[in-house]
C-alpha cells in the first residue's frame, strides 16, 4: 500500500470546455486490467462542459455548489452537494456550474477497452442553449 503522488491541478482545454474549468486527479489505473479514473473538477460560476459521452458511463458526486446537467433530449437536471448524477454509457450529455456559483464534483469512469475512447467529445453548449436551460430538481 501507499500514499500516491499529488499531480498539479491542470486547467481543461477550451476546445472541451467554455469557461474556467480545473481538474486533479485522485486516482488512476496503476495495472493494465484496472479501468477506474476519479478525479475532483472545479468550475467557475457558468463554465461548462462541451457536449460529450462516455463508453462505460460515468458518476459524478456535487462537492459545492450546484451543478446542472443536461442531455440531448433538454432536460436539465440541478443537483446539490451530496448529490450523485450518474449518465449511462453513450448518453450525450453536458455539466456546468450553475450561473452566480463556483462547483465542485467528483467525477468516476472506467476507461473503454481502448482508452482513446473512454470520453468522445463532441460540440460545445452554445450561451443560448445554456441561458434558456431550466432544471429541475434532482431527486
Amino acid at each position: 500500500m501507499n500514499i500516491e503522488p499529488t499531480p498539479p491541478t491542470t486547467k481543461n482545454p477550451p476546445k472541451q470546455f467554455i469557461g474556467d474549468v480545473w481538474v486533479d486527479p485522485i486516482a488512476g489505473p496503476h495495472d493494465a486490467d484496472q479501468r477506474m479514473t476519479v478525479a475532483l473538477v472545479r468550475f467557475a460560476p457558468g463554465a461548462r462542459t462541451a457536449w460529450h459521452s462516455h463508453a462505460r458511463g460515468q458518476y459524478l458526486r456535487v462537492t459545492q455548489g450546484v451543478a446542472w446537467f443536461g442531455d440531448r433530449e433538454g432536460n436539465v437536471i440541478e443537483v446539490r452537494p451530496g448529490q450523485t448524477l450518474y449518465t449511462p454509457p453513450g448518453q450525450d450529455h453536458w455539466h456546468a456550474a450553475a450561473p452566480g456559483c463556483f462547483m465542485e464534483h467528483i467525477a468516476m469512469l472506467e476507461s473503454a477497452d481502448d482508452p482513446a475512447a473512454t470520453t468522445t467529445w463532441k460540440e460545445h453548449v452554445s450561451d443560448e442553449e445554456f441561458e434558456r436551460s431550466s432544471p429541475q430538481p434532482g431527486a
